[in-house]
C-alpha cells in the first residue's frame, strides 16, 4: 500500500458533513455526538485523504446493535482493532480507496478528550500543527510504502503534543 499525504483540500470538511449526517442517521440516538477529527480536520497541513470520524455513543452495546446499520453504508465492522473500549469502522469507495474512518467510543471516555483536545490544540497552534505536516510529509518522503515505519515515525510528535494538548485544554 502507497502512503499518500496531500495539501489540505476545503471540501473534506463538506465530505465529513454528508457522511455525518448518514451515520447520525443510521446510528440514531446511539450517537450523542459526532467529530471531524485527524489531519483532514486541520487547515493548511498534509494529510492521507480519508477523513476520520469520532462518535461519542451513549453505549458500545447499543453500538453493536446498530452496526449493521453501518454496514448498510457500506462500512467495515472491524470491532475493537487494537484499542480496548473503541468501536472501529472503515469504509472503501468502488474502487478500494480508504475514504473514511469511524472511531466510537462511550460518552465521557478519555479518548475522547484526547482526540478533540489534538485537534484543537493543532488548530489553534499553526506553528506546530506545521511541524506535524512537515514530518509526515518527510516520513512518506523517506519510505512511502511502509505504513508502520510512517506510524512510528510519528508516534513520538504525536504523543508529546498529546500531553501538550491536553495541559492546555485544562487551562482553557
Amino acid at each position: 500500500m502507497m502512503i499518500t499525504v496531500v495539501p489540505h483540500n476545503p471540501a473534506w470538511s463538506h465530505k465529513y458533513e454528508n457522511e455525518a449526517k448518514a451515520i447520525a442517521s443510521a446510528l440514531g440516538t446511539a450517537a450523542v455526538n459526532i467529530h471531524h477529527i485527524g489531519s483532514t480536520a486541520i487547515p493548511y497541513i498534509f494529510a492521507k485523504p480519508v477523513i476520520d470520524i469520532l462518535i461519542a455513543a451513549t453505549s458500545l452495546e447499543d453500538i453493536d446493535n446498530k452496526s449493521s446499520f453501518l454496514k448498510a453504508l457500506a462500512y467495515e465492522t472491524m470491532g475493537e482493532f487494537g484499542i480496548p473500549g473503541r468501536r472501529y469502522f472503515r469504509k472503501e469507495d468502488s474502487a478500494g480507496a480508504r475514504q473514511f474512518h469511524i472511531h466510537i467510543f462511550e460518552e465521557g471516555s478519555a479518548e475522547i478528550t484526547r482526540h478533540l483536545a489534538f485537534r484543537d490544540y493543532l488548530r489553534t497552534h499553526s506553528n506546530i500543527a506545521l511541524q506535524y505536516s512537515s514530518l509526515k510529509r518527510e516520513l512518506v518522503r523517506q519510505n512511502s510504502s511502509d505504513i508502520d515505519a510512517y506510524m512510528t515515525g510519528k508516534d513520538p510528535f504525536i504523543k508529546a503534543t498529546e500531553a501538550d494538548a491536553l495541559t492546555w485544554r485544562a487551562r482553557s
